[in-house]
């Protein structure tokens, strides 16, 4: 079935998604990859070709289009689609650029959404610690509060653009009170070049290895108190607001990579022949190609659904947190169906099944493992 969600404009975005992919990435792929990062100019790049910033208001450069996800939705899509490595656009859209746009007053606007917008401005967000994953409470970093500058303290880690930021959004602790709970939280940007931040080691994945992934330290970094974002003590609840559309942005990827693997696979058991006839022709390979059609179709119904339910203003932590498990969950399952589907070649890093193995490995476990979101739809129930 034709999905109906998406009009004229956004599938004119998608076009220029992809024309992007294969004239400012594909050639870059091998040499990103080697790097362990991509080249930052990709990212202006990006900028200049419009794939930045439509979240972002036109008086600050953007697009405008703040409550339109359908358009985060088609850059998503077709990164994950691609073969190759590509900037990480749905870190800098969907993750953290709604914290600026959400949170920041209007001298920190002036200030930071115009390098957003373009792409001059490299984005990541502070959250895991050495000690402290799914569960933010756990959060040691600290910032005290001294005059007009907050002293940052702290180590994180598994943070996605961490080599490439220029600005880094970090939770940490600003009311040392062990029963101040959640309002003890607050977020605050880091910028390049601040005394005392320091980019640790650029960290060694099983996957996504173009993707610049680090360790960050602050020893004493004196941040402004003007780079305090949104309200003190509220940094917790700032995170929760915004964590739902990352939470579909990372389903809407599982699945339209998975999509594209299986779309090859199904070709490849067309073709790849054993006993005299296609692999596809036998029946217990045939019912695997129809279970993983019909399971992806079905996730594609709920992500619109999700789409539909962001533009209504209903989606929730526990829409987005369904949608997540999810789907993650099945492109783990399609993905490892598709590799067993190529026998030997499947385990051969030439072949691109390989690689989306490893790749999309992670999903089940960053912006929340399946167990957490689990437990958030349980709690929803009342258990």
């Amino acid at each position: 079935m034709k999905r109906t969600i998406f009009e004229d404009e956004h599938e004119a975005l998608r076009e220029t998604a992809r024309q992007f992919l294969q004239r400012e990435c594909a050639p870059y792929t091998e040499e990103w990859t080697r790097a362990g990062q991509v080249d930052r100019i990709a990212f202006k790049k990006a900028g200049d070709a419009g794939l930045l910033g439509f979240n972002i208001p036109e008086e600050y450069g953007g697009g405008g289009a703040m409550d339109d996800f359908r358009f985060n939705a088609v850059v998503v899509e077709e990164f994950a689609k691609f073969d190759g490595a590509a900037p990480g656009l749905s870190l800098q859209n969907d993750v953290v650029a709604p914290y600026f746009v959400h949170l920041a007053d209007d001298e920190q606007k002036k200030r930071w959404m115009p390098g957003i917008a373009t792409g001059e401005t490299i984005l990541a967000v502070a959250m895991t610690e050495p000690g402290a994953g799914s569960d933010l409470a756990g959060i040691k970093t600290s910032a005290k509060l001294e005059g007009d500058h907050y002293v940052l303290n702290g180590n994180k880690t598994f943070i996605s653009s961490g080599i490439n930021s220029d600005l880094v959004v970090v939770v940490c602790r600003t009311n040392p009170d062990p029963e101040a709970g959640h309002k003890a939280f607050s977020l605050l940007v880091v910028e390049r070049g601040m005394e005392g931040f320091e980019r640790g080691r650029k960290l060694d994945k099983m996957g996504l290895k173009a993707q610049d992934t680090a360790e960050l330290h602050f020893n004493d970094v004196r941040v402004p108190a003007e780079n305090l974002l949104g309200q003190e003590g509220m940094g917790f609840y700032h995170l929760m607001q915004n964590l739902p559309s990352e939470r579909l942005s990372i389903g809407i990827g599982a699945i339209a990579g998975a999509r594209a693997i299986f779309d090859e696979t199904l070709q490849y058991t067309k073709d790849r022949k054993a006993f005299g006839r296609p692999i596809g022709t036998f029946q217990a390979n045939r019912f695997t190609l129809a279970e993983m059609a019909t399971e992806l179709d079905i996730a594609e119904v709920y992500i619109d659904r999700c789409l539909q339910g962001v533009l209504d203003g209903e989606l929730n932590a526990v829409d987005a947190s369904k949608n997540k498990w999810w789907c993650t969950e099945l492109a783990k399952r399609v993905i490892d169906s598709c590799l067993q589907l190529h026998g030997g070649y499947g385990y051969m890093n030439e072949y691109r099944v390989a690689r989306a193995y490893t790749d999309a490995r992670i999903q089940t476990i960053f912006g929340g493992t399946t167990e957490i979101m689990k437990d958030i739809v349980g709690k929803s129930l009342g258990v």
